[in-house]
């Protein structure tokens, strides 16, 4: 009777052990674990050299902002002159959402599409100084098109409300 007790007291000892190591794996596990839900803060970029590089190598008007709140963070920039001189400038609006400004010299239809992600025309269009732009709206981007422009199609676009997309669009400056 003697080795049946400590049989069980070595199978006890066991399951003992591996439960404490069970445990231990848990709290490291979810201590590890990163538990800030906000966004990672953007970076402000300055797109100066990328839009005067823009404005001498393309045949039509680059838009860019002028007099934009300093709440509004551009993000992001890029100039494809080998895209169709393609023009892209993102910013974040005060409230977080975004907004990208697109200009090519591509067939507007595919342009549009790509630019809006895919976004929809709709019948109604906006009177934004002394332009007129066509809404269009989809699942993730809704947008503003301009298609007036001498040689290029201009898109507004991101998952910011019309309203901010409309003072982004009443921003630009195209020269």
């Amino acid at each position: 009777m003697a080795g049946s007790k400590g049989k069980q007291q070595t199978a006890r000892d066991m399951i003992l052990s591996l439960a404490l190591i069970g445990i231990a794996a848990a709290v490291v596990y979810f201590l590890s674990i990163p538990h800030d839900d906000h966004a990672p803060e953007l970076k402000r970029v300055d797109y100066k050299v990328e839009l005067l590089t823009a404005r001498r190598a393309v045949s039509y008007p680059v838009a860019a902002p002028e007099g934009l709140p300093s709440t509004w963070k551009a993000t992001s920039v890029r100039f494809q002159g080998e895209q169709e001189d393609r023009w892209h400038l993102g910013f974040q609006t005060p409230d977080g959402q975004y907004v990208q400004v697109e200009q090519s010299a591509q067939k507007p239809s595919r342009f549009i599409d790509e630019a809006s992600q895919g976004a929809s025309a709709t019948k109604r269009t906006d009177r934004i100084g002394d332009r007129t732009w066509t809404r269009y709206t989809g699942g993730r981007y809704d947008a503003l098109v301009l298609q007036d422009t001498p040689g290029s199609t201009t898109v507004v676009a991101g998952t910011a409300s019309f309203a901010d997309l409309t003072k982004m669009a009443a921003a630009l400056k195209m020269q």
